[in-house]
This record gives C-alpha cells, sequence and structure tokens, in this order.
C-alpha cells in the first residue's frame, strides 16, 4: 500500500480525491503493466491538480482553452451520433448545432458552446496518446541501455495530467449539466445551489478522510484491454453521469453532512473505484501498446487521404481495437 493521503489545497475533485483515486490505480497496475510508475506515485498524486493551476482568469488564453476539458454534459450532446473522432469535428459539429438552435431558442443556444458542453473525452485520449509516445521512448532508452529518469518523470507527469480529467469525470458532476447545482426544471427542488459541487467532492471526500485502501478491492482486473478506447472514455463518461441525480437525492436527505453514513460513503468508494479502475486500464493498456511500433496513416493531413477531412485539415481518429 502506498502512504497515508494528506489533502493539499482544494481543487476540482479536492486534492485528496485526485490523489486518492491516482494511488489507488498505482496500486492495482498489473506487474507485467507499468509498474515504474509507483516510484511516482507522490509527485503524480500532487501534480494532478495542475490542470485546474491553468484555469484563472489571470491567464486568460490558457483558462479558454482548458476549462472545457474538465467537463462533458451529455444532456447537450444526444443531437451527436456519432461523436466526432477529433476535437475540432466536434467543435465544428457542435458551432453548427448552435446555430441550428439559435435561430428557434437563442436561451438555449446560449450554453450549446464548447465552454458548456465540454471536451473532456478528448483531453483524455490525447493524454493518452501523449503516455503511448513516451512509454514508447522510454522502451527504446532502456533497449539502448541510456538512462531512463527523465523519461520517467516526464511520463509521471503525462500520468497526473491525464489523470486529472479521468477522476473529473468521476464525480457525476463533471459530466451534466447539473454541474453546479440542479438546472432547469427542478421538481423534487432538488439543491440549485453551485455549492453541492464542491460540498461533495471536496468537503464530503474530506470528512470521510477517503484512503485508497477503502475502495480499492472494488476496482477489480484489469478491463477495456481491446476495443475502441474512445468509446470505452465515452461509455465510462455516460456511466458517471446517471448517478448525477444520486449525489443530489442524497444531499436532499442530509447525507453528505454525515460523515458516518455508510449510504453516502459507499456511493463515494464506488465513484472512486470506477476511476481509479479506469486510469488503470488505461496506464495498463498503454504500456502494452508501446511494445508496438506506431502504426497508422502516416500523413493523416494529406488531402489526397481517403479519409481526410477539409474541415479540420485531417483524417479523424480510427477506430481501435488491440
Amino acid at each position: 500500500m502506498l502512504a497515508t493521503v494528506y489533502a493539499p489545497a482544494a481543487l476540482a475533485w479536492g486534492g485528496r480525491g485526485h490523489a486518492v483515486i491516482d494511488q489507488a490505480a498505482l496500486d492495482t497496475l498489473p506487474d507485467d503493466g507499468p509498474v515504474f510508475l509507483r516510484r511516482y506515485a507522490e509527485y503524480i498524486g500532487e501534480e494532478a491538480g495542475a490542470p485546474d493551476t491553468w484555469r484563472s482568469s489571470s491567464e486568460p488564453f490558457s483558462k479558454i482553452d482548458e476549462d472545457p476539458n474538465h467537463t462533458w454534459f451529455v444532456e447537450r450532446l444526444r443531437f451527436l451520433d456519432p461523436v466526432p473522432r477529433s476535437r475540432y469535428a466536434f467543435v465544428l459539429a457542435l458551432h453548427r448545432e448552435h446555430e441550428r438552435v439559435v435561430k428557434t431558442d437563442p436561451k438555449a443556444a446560449e450554453r450549446l458552446n464548447v465552454r458548456w458542453t465540454g471536451t473532456m473525452p478528448y483531453a483524455v485520449m490525447e493524454g493518452y496518446g501523449r503516455i503511448v509516445a513516451g512509454m514508447r521512448s522510454l522502451r527504446s532508452k532502456r533497449s539502448k541501455g541510456e538512462p531512463t529518469a527523465h523519461i520517467e518523470q516526464t511520463l509521471a507527469f503525462y500520468t497526473a495530467w491525464m489523470s486529472h480529467y479521468i477522476a473529473d469525470g468521476t464525480n457525476p458532476h463533471h459530466v451534466s449539466i447539473h454541474c453546479e447545482g440542479w438546472f432547469g426544471d427542478n421538481p423534487r427542488n432538488y439543491n440549485r445551489s453551485g455549492g453541492i459541487h464542491g460540498h461533495f467532492e471536496i468537503g464530503y471526500a474530506d470528512s470521510i478522510d477517503l484512503q485508497p485502501a477503502d475502495f480499492e478491492k472494488r476496482i477489480g482486473v484489469p478491463q477495456r484491454q481491446e476495443g475502441d478506447l474512445f468509446t470505452h472514455v465515452l461509455t465510462f463518461l455516460n456511466e458517471s453521469s446517471r448517478d448525477v441525480e444520486t449525489i443530489f437525492a442524497l444531499d436532499k436527505r442530509g447525507v453528505l453532512a454525515d460523515p458516518a453514513s455508510r449510504e453516502g460513503r459507499e456511493f463515494v468508494y464506488r465513484r472512486s473505484a470506477a476511476g481509479a479502475a479506469m486510469l488503470r486500464d488505461l496506464l495498463t493498456r498503454a504500456w502494452k501498446e508501446s511494445a508496438r511500433p506506431g502504426e497508422g496513416d502516416p500523413r493523416p493531413q494529406d488531402p489526397a487521404g481517403p479519409h481526410y477531412d477539409p474541415e479540420t485539415g485531417s483524417a479523424p481518429a480510427p477506430l481501435t481495437a488491440p
């Protein structure tokens, strides 16, 4: 087991939530996985909060770029079938939908944009790609007997970076329009205050002293090692979104104000285990993928290519099924 987690300053999912999910994922890596990352567990847990520091209004360009990566509001994205396999194709499709809706419902169109829908699955997949590429470099250096400390630390940071979005997606608030209090029609009179978000992912996680040992046995063996990875990520986020009303119901009954509540603890443990399993699965799969040479369309930006998209200037990401 890794050392006890001490929560730093509050961040999305709280410093504790990010660190605990990361540590549980590293603890449950299989022996043939990227176990070298365990040596950087404390570093990964601490740096997992970095993406939130890129969202300050004092750094507007960074904030504009980063804000959408932390959400995926599924209720606004049901018009997408399928979800585009390119961040830029997604932005263009979303803009076209905004232009369509604004003609009949300007109020709804106000939030039918990148900031108020999110780009979380793209942030996860882009992070995964960085990790696979870095792991290939690590394998190459090992084979040549070259030092690997620097590339290992780079991979630890890439892991922390990607893990942030996975942990955010673990909290149903981050994948629902009800991110900052119940939004829209409210027949059950749920909490409309934005404070419920932080109260759940920071206040309650801290109040129960959430630790990896609380839920590691729930994580199970690695999954998602076959089939299309982007589809797995979307499924993970959709499954999380189905739990958003549970948070509001628990809050309404006072469960989230009671650290002794078994029901409240079980919900946090279940969601934390889901996030840790997802991160562990992606790291395990990335390590396996990095053992193979890089393959695929060598020039997706070639206009003569069969899948080239002239709107984005590149072919979309292909289906993956290792």
